[in-house]
């Protein structure tokens, strides 16, 4: 049996980065994260409050948005 979990996109997230003229690699690189664990975040993905923190503060926006979905 294959389950597969949908998560709701984050377009906020890729709202923030495209506004801070970034790439998914950029934000990432100044977060101390995987690109991979960013677009994971970008997709919905459930994300740990460090990586919150750091993306955050990279993209300069409240951390609590991850959590007030």
């Amino acid at each position: 049996m294959n389950i597969r979990l949908k998560y709701k996109s984050r377009e906020w997230l890729c709202k923030f980065r495209t506004e801070a003229g970034m790439t998914q690699e950029e934000v990432a690189a100044l977060s101390n994260i995987e690109r991979s664990t960013y677009t994971k975040a970008e997709l919905g993905y459930p994300v740990h409050i460090k990586t919150a923190k750091c993306i955050a503060e990279v993209l300069e926006f409240d951390w609590i948005y991850f959590f007030d979905e």
